[in-house]
C-alpha cells in the first residue's frame, strides 16, 4: 500500500539509489612513498584551513604520520635563512618545494563511492578523489553495504590502499546483515526486512547499526514518531547523522524539525525552503505531479526558492538564527545540480572525454530510470528557473556562514554528469559563488568539514600534533581555484601560447606522499582499458561523434 511505503523508511533509499549495488573494491596499495621516520617540506607557503592568510616561507616536520614541528624559514622575496630549518640527517625525507601552496587535505562531506548502476571500480573514485587532494570522505547511504565501506575503511586506515579515510553513513533503514561474498548473485540479494514504522523499531535499529560499526546515519524521510526517535537516539549514543529531506515526506518534517531533534547535517538544501514557507505548508506542486518523473522532481524543485520567505525577512531570519543556535551544519553540494542551470556547461565539461569511464557516461544519459538522468525534455525555461534557484541558495548559505555557521563541502559525485574530483573542485568555485572568501571556501573544505565529522583534534587543519594530510600545488589557489582541477587552468605563456598550469602535485594522506598526477594517469588508464575492452567512446545524446 502507498500510505505504508511513505511510512518506510527504506523506500528513501530504493528511490534514490535504485541502481546502487556492490562494486569491486580497491586493490593492494602500488603507489604513495612513505610515511617517513621523518619528512620535513622545505620552503611552502601554507594557507592553514583556520581562515587565516597564507604565510612562507615555512618548513613542516612530519614524523611519521604526525606534524611536529611548523617553522617560518625567511620572507618573501629574499633568499631562506638556513639556520632558522629543522635540520635533517640521513634518515630524513626532503622535499625541497620552496614556492609551492601547502594545504590541509579536503575533506568531501558527501562522497558516494559508485555502485554497479555507475560501473565505478572503487580504485577508480579513490584515485580521482586523491587526485585532486581530497584524503578524508563521508560516505552518506553506504550505498555498497555497510560491511563493504567498512572493509574499505579499514584498510585505508592502515593504509592498505590508496584512497581517502572513510566515514560511513548508513541508509536509515537499510539492511546492515549484507555480506560480501564471492558470489556476485549473492552481493545483489536483499533480504526483506519489517519496515520501520515505531520509536522503538527505530531505536533498535540505530543501536544495532552502532553496534556493526557505522559512523553514522543519514536519513531520507518517515514519519514524525519514528524521525524524532531515530535521530534524538542516533545523537544519545554518541554518532553523527546527515539527511536528504526527500519531498515524500517534508511536508510533516522539515530541516527544523531534524535540527531540533538533533540532527548534524542537511544535505542539498531539500527541508529548507520549506521551513521557510509563510504563506503555504506544502510546495506548490504542479497538479499532474509525480515524484517518480524525475523531470517533474526537479524541474518543481527549481521553483521551491522562490517559494519561501524573501531573505533578510522576519521570518527569514528566525529560521537561520535558530539553525545557528543549534550548531546544524548544511552540506549545499552546489555542484550536483549544476546541470540544472546550464546543461549544456556540465555534459560537455572537458574532462569527460579522458577520464570518464564509459558506463559512467552511459548512465547519465537521459533516461527515465537512472538516479538524476532526468534530460526528458529539459529547456531554457529550467534552466532559467534553476538560476533564480541558485541566487537565492546562495544567499541564504552565504548569510548563515557570514553569521558564524558551518558550511561544508560535499560534492555528491557519480549523477548528474559530475565527476568524481572534479566536481569537488567545482563545489569550492560554487562556495565562492556564493559569496565566501577564497579563505572561507578552504575553512569550509577542511576545518569545517573535519568538525562536522567529528574529527577536528586529527585533521582539517595543519597544526603541530594533528595527522599529515596536505593538498600541495605549485600555483595559488586562492587567487584560482581551478588551479586545484586535474587539468589545471589555462594560462597563456610569455609567447602568446595557451598552457596548462597547476594540477594538485602531490596529495599527503597519513604521511604518505601521493603523486597526484600519477594518479590521474592511473585513472586515464583505468578509462582506456573500458573504453577498449567495450569498443565505447564518449558520445553527446542523439549524436554519434566525440
Amino acid at each position: 500500500m502507498y500510505k505504508q511505503i511513505l511510512l518506510t523508511a527504506i523506500v528513501g533509499i530504493a528511490l534514490v539509489f535504485q541502481s546502487i549495488s556492490q562494486i569491486m573494491p580497491a586493490p593492494a596499495r602500488a603507489e604513495g612513498e612513505g610515511p617517513y621516520s621523518k619528512l620535513i617540506i622545505r620552503g611552502v607557503i601554507l594557507v592553514d584551513g583556520t581562515g587565516a592568510p597564507p604565510v612562507g616561507p615555512v618548513d613542516i616536520v612530519v614524523e611519521k604520520n604526525r606534524i611536529t614541528q611548523i617553522q617560518t624559514v625567511g620572507y618573501p622575496g629574499l633568499p631562506i635563512s638556513e639556520n632558522r630549518r629543522p635540520k635533517a640527517d640521513e634518515n630524513t625525507k626532503v622535499l625541497d618545494l620552496e614556492g609551492h601552496y601547502l594545504l590541509p587535505g579536503f575533506v568531501d562531506s558527501h562522497g558516494h563511492i559508485g555502485g554497479d548502476g555507475q560501473g565505478t571500480p572503487a580504485e577508480y573514485v579513490f584515485k580521482l578523489w586523491m587526485a585532486h587532494g581530497i584524503t578524508t570522505v563521508r560516505d552518506p547511504s553506504a550505498g555498497n553495504g555497510l560491511n563493504w565501506v567498512l572493509d574499505q575503511k579499514k584498510k585505508s586506515a592502515s593504509n592498505e590502499i590508496t584512497a581517502p579515510r572513510l566515514f560511513a553513513y548508513t541508509a536509515f533503514g537499510a539492511d546492515l546483515d549484507r555480506k560480501i561474498t564471492k558470489e556476485e548473485e549473492e552481493l545483489r540479494e536483499k533480504k526483506e526486512r519489517t519496515p520501520i514504522t515505531t520509536a522503538e523499531q527505530a531505536k533498535a535499529w540505530v543501536n544495532e547499526n552502532k553496534a556493526k560499526g557505522a559512523d553514522g546515519i543519514k536519513f531520507f524521510g518517515a514519519n514524525p514518531e519514528v524521525m524524532q526517535a531515530a535521530i534524538a537516539e542516533n545523537k544519545r549514543i554518541g554518532l553523527r547523522s546527515a539527511m536528504h529531506h526527500q519531498q515524500l515526506d517534508v511536508a510533516r518534517w522539515n530541516v527544523l524539525n531534524s535540527a531540533r531533534a538533533g540532527l548534524t547535517s542537511m544535505e542539498h538544501w531539500y527541508g529548507l525552503p520549506e521551513a521557510l514557507f509563510q504563506d503555504r505548508t506544502i510546495q506548490d506542486f504542479r497538479l499532474d505531479y509525480n515524484y517518480q518523473n524525475e523531470q517533474h522532481r526537479f524541474a518543481e524543485a527549481g521553483k521551491l526558492w522562490n517559494q519561501a520567505a524573501p531573505p533578510f525577512s522576519e521570518h527569514w531570519n528566525k529560521v537561520m538564527n535558530e539553525l545557528l543556535e543549534l550548531d546544524f551544519t548544511l552540506d549545499p553540494t552546489f555542484n550536483i545540480y549544476e546541470a540544472n542551470r546550464d546543461l549544456m556547461r556540465a555534459r560537455t565539461q572537458e574532462w569527460h572525454a579522458v577520464y570518464t569511464l564509459p558506463s559512467l557516461w552511459r548512465f547519465y544519459a537521459p533516461s527515465r530510470q537512472s538516479h538524476g538522468s532526468y534530460w526528458f525534455d529539459w529547456t531554457t525555461e529550467e534552466e532559467v528557473q534553476w538560476k533564480k534557484n541558485y541566487n537565492l541558495w546562495m544567499t541564504f548559505v552565504n548569510e548563515y556562514k557570514n553569521r558564524g555557521g558551518r558550511v561544508t563541502a560535499g560534492s555528491d559525485s557519480g549523477f548528474i554528469y559530475q565527476l568524481y574530483g572534479f566536481a569537488y573542485i567545482r563545489e569550492l568555485e560554487l562556495l565562492r559563488e556564493a559569496g565566501f572568501h577564497p579563505l572561507e571556501v578552504i575553512r569550509s573544505a577542511t576545518m569545517y568539514g573535519a568538525e562536522a565529522l567529528g574529527m577536528d583534534k586529527e585533521i582539517g587543519t595543519v597544526e603541530v600534533g594533528k595527522l599529515a594530510d596536505f593538498v600541495i600545488v605549485e600555483e595559488n589557489p586562492l587567487q584560482n581555484l581551478k588551479v586545484l582541477y586535474g587539468t589545471g587552468s589555462i594560462r597563456i605563456n610569455e609567447n602568446n601560447e595557451p598552457i596548462r598550469v597547476g594540477g594538485v602535485k602531490y596529495t599527503v594522506k597519513d604521511g604518505i606522499v601521493y603523486d597526484a598526477k600519477q594518479l590521474l594517469e592511473d585513472v586515464r588508464k583505468i578509462v582506456d582499458e573500458h573504453k577498449a575492452r567495450e569498443n565505447a567512446r564518449i558520445t553527446q545524446p542523439g549524436l554519434d561523434w566525440e
